[in-house]
């Protein structure tokens, strides 16, 4: 909510600052975001009043997981240009990442009522919706899985083939599977029970925690990387 002092900037400023964004959208491109951090920063204090270079900046910010920060280069960003609609989206995006979804959901409607035809505003405003009814759901987890990544991925396989071969876990789909077919304990602390459900599944996690959390953030980087359309980077 800071209101911005009328730039004082010289020409001369602003054709630098100008070359300074140019800069930093080639960092970008290169994936070389601190850099790019460096250049929009250069280029918004010769000319602070200029809404791209922030909005900019804070897509570098996002990139480097500095998502607070993201939020503030957007939210000044928007008090310089209440329409600028990729400040909004970018917004989005870093809320989202923070687990903020209903803060991101406003942002992304914002993005859409000032830019309707954006298929990537639109398609990211979906993942936040139902993310947010995931977190809002009393059974919901938050989580969302490829599964067919997952089927595929050759070190699920060899920890899974391993975990198969422990007695306990060998027991525990032994009475699964007995429940399933209706037997004895079905619907009395079975498959049927979903405290009984959730606590095999909670084992079921902890063991593959256990045994390959390397996997565990392979799959939490690849849910993450997947999830949200990448067309809002392009840059000003």
């Amino acid at each position: 909510n800071d209101i911005l002092p009328l730039s004082n900037s010289v020409p001369e400023d602003v054709g630098k600052a100008d070359q300074l964004k140019d800069e930093g959208n080639n960092h970008m491109k290169e994936e070389n975001y601190a850099a790019a951090v460096d250049c929009y920063t250069q280029a918004i204090e010769l000319d602070p009043n200029n809404a791209v270079y922030y909005c900019n900046r804070a897509a570098a910010q996002s990139k480097l997981s500095h998502y607070t920060d993201a939020i503030k280069d957007c939210e000044k960003a928007i008090a310089i240009d209440s329409k600028y609609s990729k400040a909004y989206g970018r917004m989005g995006l870093a809320l989202t990442a923070m687990n903020k979804f209903e803060e991101a959901v406003t942002s992304y409607q914002k993005a859409l009522d000032l830019d309707p035809e954006n298929d990537s505003y639109k398609s990211n405003l979906k993942i936040a919706e139902q993310k947010l009814r995931e977190v809002s759901s009393p059974t919901g987890t938050g989580l969302s899985f490829d599964m067919a990544s997952l089927i595929n991925n050759p070190a699920f396989i060899t920890m899974a083939a391993s975990l198969m071969q422990n007695p306990q876990v060998q027991q525990l789909m032994s009475g699964m599977m007995t429940n399933a077919i209706g037997g004895p304990a079905a619907g009395v602390g079975g498959l049927t029970d979903l405290s009984s459900l959730i606590q095999a599944g909670q084992q079921f996690a902890q063991q593959i925690q256990q045994q390959n959390p390397e996997l565990i953030e392979q799959l939490r980087n690849h849910i993450r990387s997947r999830s949200f359309s990448s067309s809002t980077d392009e840059h000003s």
